[in-house]
């Protein structure tokens, strides 16, 4: 038996990764920058604890074999993680369309719209809330 094939019948019913251990990781990977630039020993030695305790969570993760409880804890996670995620979606799509496109929020719910540029005084309509406002532009 090759050891692809031990390999893949240990990890057989598993739980493997998701992305709260990527995430684990990545937490472990800032934490040993951090380290680099740090000088005092103490803490130091409170950043390699936090790093081990990161590493060894994201393995204890991947090896068990109690799916339903890894699974729940990474849909805690991603709730977490849902604002900041759909911010960055929101900066990133800003700057792609910034030539072409403006953002406003609405006044009454908050809602932020994607308008097309065009000079001057328009009026707009959240598809939202159905609330009527006015917006300027100073154009291209």
């Amino acid at each position: 038996m090759s050891f692809k094939e031990k390999f893949i019948r240990f990890m057989s019913g598993r739980y493997g990764y998701d992305e709260l251990g990527i995430g684990l990781i990545v937490f472990y990977f800032l934490l040993m920058i951090a380290g680099i630039f740090v000088t005092d020993n103490k803490v130091k030695l409170v950043l390699y604890a936090l790093m081990s305790a990161a590493l060894i969570l994201s393995f204890f993760r991947m090896m068990s074999r109690n799916i339903v409880r890894r699974r729940s804890e990474n849909a805690v996670f991603l709730r977490f993680l849902a604002p900041f995620k759909s911010w960055w979606a929101l900066q990133k799509n800003r700057f792609r369309d910034r030539k072409t496109h403006i953002y406003r929020k609405c006044p009454a719910c908050k809602a932020v719209l994607r308008l097309p540029k065009a000079k001057g005084k328009k009026s707009v309509v959240c598809p939202k809330c159905s609330k009527r406002f006015n917006i300027y532009t100073p154009g291209l």
